[in-house]
């Protein structure tokens, strides 16, 4: 990244940052703002997914796994909140004399979960990574492997229904650290949370592209060999770049749960984790803010078009996916400079048939 793209993208975090922190909240309703958070949520995830894929060559297809990573370890918190001492009321349906799992206990304790929300992504991801990166696992295999694990944990998840809720979830939280979650207020201040972590997570970003990491990143990713003949491991660069991605969706999938409600097993599996990539592919994966701007356009095309067209959303979607594939393989993010370049006129350069005619009539 050159130093004046470098500026130039910083430039834009903070015309982002002013959208989101400041004309958002006095534009919007409080049901679009809402859902504005929302789609901030996806679009960490999306961050972190750019820096994989866009910038480590790495199709990360079970990004599910760590979101749902940091959205049930919030959710066993606020709903224990909800029930203070007593037995959450879900369980009590499947089987009233049951104590509380063991799992469930630390999960009491905001510190823990806030810790967790951080730490189990981050130590799944370095497991996996390692086994993967190691034995140089890579493109399809591993796009296939990390998606075969968001199906596997959803499946996990919905056979465990006294333990998380199975199918249905979990849901109806009132309190958020102790702030209660029907007040318009609250709802206002995790919406800027989430944006505001949105926009760490893009100054984090920028930050690695600049950096030294960001450029062997981007060689390991064009020319794997030759950064291990330079002395350098491949699988330590591309180690570093997953964890950071799992961290980000872990993040996004924690600060979901509190501004829509609900979190299930179809929030995680690979439907999911498909319209993140989706979403990344769209906005343009190589790009700062593609990822971002195109996972927040499909999570606005399922919120709205979802809505209207319940069953054809999905076929619009994978449409528009198919024209940019087609015609803006860097996606959308990469318009702008294709039609800057489409506006430029080549200097037209005189034909040598046409100079050696004028020499001809010079000299008759």
């Amino acid at each position: 990244m050159t130093k004046s793209k470098s500026w130039l993208s910083l430039s834009g975090i903070g015309v982002f940052a002013v959208l989101l922190l400041a004309v958002a909240p006095l534009m919007l309703t409080d049901h679009w703002l809402n859902n504005l958070g929302k789609y901030c949520c996806w679009a960490i995830a999306a961050v972190g997914i750019g820096l994989a894929w866009g910038r480590g060559g790495m199709l990360v297809m079970g990004q599910g796994v760590f979101f749902a990573l940091g959205a049930y370890s919030m959710a066993m918190h606020l709903t224990l909140e909800t029930a203070g001492d007593r037995i959450p009321g879900f369980m009590v349906l499947y089987d009233p004399l049951a104590p509380l799992p063991m799992f469930w206990e630390p999960f009491r304790s905001a510190t823990f979960t806030l810790l967790a929300i951080v730490l189990l992504p981050v130590i799944v991801a370095g497991i996996l990574g390692y086994a993967l990166f190691k034995r140089r696992v890579k493109g399809a295999y591993f796009a296939i492997l990390t998606q075969a694990l968001a199906v596997a944990l959803a499946v996990l998840i919905s056979s465990t229904i006294r333990e998380t809720g199975g199918d249905t979830g979990l849901s109806d939280f009132k309190y958020f650290f102790g702030f209660v979650l029907n007040d318009p207020a609250n709802k206002a201040m995790v919406y800027f949370i989430a944006a505001a972590l949105l926009i760490v997570c893009l100054l984090a970003v920028w930050q690695l592209y600049r950096s030294r990491f960001g450029e062997l990143l981007v060689a390991t990713r064009d020319a794997e060999e030759r950064v291990r003949f330079l002395g350098y491991d491949p699988a330590n660069v591309k180690l570093v770049a997953f964890i950071v991605s799992a961290l980000m969706a872990s993040i996004g999938g924690a600060l979901f749960v509190p501004i829509v409600g609900i979190i299930t097993p179809a929030e995680i599996g690979a439907a999911a984790s498909i319209l993140m990539i989706a979403g990344v592919a769209f906005g343009g994966r190589a790009s700062l803010f593609g990822p971002a701007l195109g996972a927040m356009a499909v999570g606005w095309g399922q919120s709205s078009l979802g809505s209207t067209w319940p069953e054809g959303w999905t076929y619009i979607l994978g449409l528009l996916f198919i024209v940019v594939v087609l015609f803006l393989p860097n996606g959308l993010s990469s318009l702008p400079a294709r039609l800057a370049a489409a506006r430029r006129k080549p200097d037209v350069q005189p034909t040598p048939v046409i100079v050696a005619a004028e020499l001809e009539e010079v000299r008759s």
